[in-house]
């Protein structure tokens, strides 16, 4: 007879609704009778989200119920509910929330991108995002559902654009090191994943952002910092989106004299980063004239640190740059200013 009166499978609509109503308690009174039980079924609500998304050991997601579940989700404002609410949750429903999120972004629906436009309307939720890089509970949680948001092209716009930008640098450089990395992460995946927008961000803000990159993390008292800075940097600069930027970063003396004293640096790593940003000074066939002149004063210097500078492993692209790199030095001479 107990078969008869099995409860009926939730849809996922019933599912998103239910956890709305849910989320209600969690700002509750800790006196209000049940809350302990409605946070133990909003985190089975938010198992059972992931189980549809992702599917389980025995079945494979289901589009239907995926594209079900994206829809309601969105519509009624249950992505603002979990990130405010987040900070109440314990770490394990955090995790979940934080998985759940990432797969949402990649749902379509009718053959759109949902969370996109969502997104879209609700910008301050990327600040929220962005500030729990202050919070050492949040800052991990956050930043992998921020880095998963900026996959839409116009959302990473927004960031870039706004004034949070400026703050990575110094959340780059905070003193735990798994948020200063995660951080780092995100940096770069705003700076490398969306080419032309990097372009155009890279181009308008040219000065404030290339005068904080150097001062910030080039030229960091931190190892770790220093040296993702200098492979962020040729790895932005060498990207062929970025051709004007990287031609207008090479045309000056002080980003010049910055690279030199990276490849002085002790830490052989550090070396071939930097080394692969200074050949692009030096292969720049419309050198301004101070450059020619820093590295005609310095000739002597470069060509005997050269001659030593190896990698670990044979290398025959660097073998072949170096090599290039010592005769436009050797052949180089003084031009008059003009």
């Amino acid at each position: 007879m107990k078969g008869l009166f099995k409860s009926k499978p939730r849809t996922p609509a019933d599912l998103v609704r239910q956890t709305r109503e849910l989320l209600g308690y969690v700002d509750a009174s800790a006196r209000e009778l049940k809350r302990e039980e409605k946070m133990a079924e909003l985190a089975k609500n938010i198992r059972e989200m992931k189980t549809v998304l992702y599917g389980n050991s025995e079945a494979e997601p289901v589009p239907e119920a995926c594209a079900q579940l994206t829809q309601e989700f969105f519509k009624h404002d249950t992505l603002r509910l979990l990130i405010v609410h987040l900070p109440k949750l314990n770490l394990e429903v955090r995790k979940d929330v934080t998985q759940v999120v990432a797969n949402l972004q990649r749902q379509q629906v009718h053959s759109r991108l949902i969370a996109s436009d969502y997104l879209e309307a609700n910008k301050d939720l990327l600040d929220i995002l962005i500030a729990g890089y202050e919070d050492t509970d949040l800052a991990l949680h956050y930043g992998s559902m921020l880095r998963d948001c900026i996959r839409h092209q116009s959302i990473a716009r927004y960031v870039l654009e706004s004034g949070n930008m400026k703050k990575f640098f110094g959340y780059i450089q905070l003193p735990n090191f798994e948020i200063a990395s995660d951080a780092a992460a995100t940096f770069k995946e705003l700076l490398t994943r969306h080419k032309s927008t990097v372009a155009d961000f890279l181009n308008r803000n040219y000065d404030w952002f290339f005068a904080e990159y150097n001062k910030d993390l080039l030229e960091s008292p931190n190892y770790i910092t220093r040296r993702q800075a200098v492979k962020l940097l040729g790895d932005v600069l060498l990207d062929r989106s970025n051709v004007a930027v990287m031609m207008r970063y090479v045309s000056s003396k002080e980003n010049l004299r910055i690279l030199m004293n990276l490849l002085r640096e002790p830490s052989k790593n550090i070396q071939i980063e930097a080394f692969h940003v200074f050949k692009v000074f030096v292969a720049n066939q419309n050198k301004p004239p101070e450059i020619v002149s820093i590295l005609v004063a310095n000739r002597e210097k470069l060509l005997r640190f050269f001659s030593e500078f190896k990698t670990e492993k044979e290398d025959e692209q660097f073998d072949q740059d170096k090599a290039q790199v010592v005769k436009e030095i050797a052949s180089l001479e003084p031009r008059d200013r003009t």
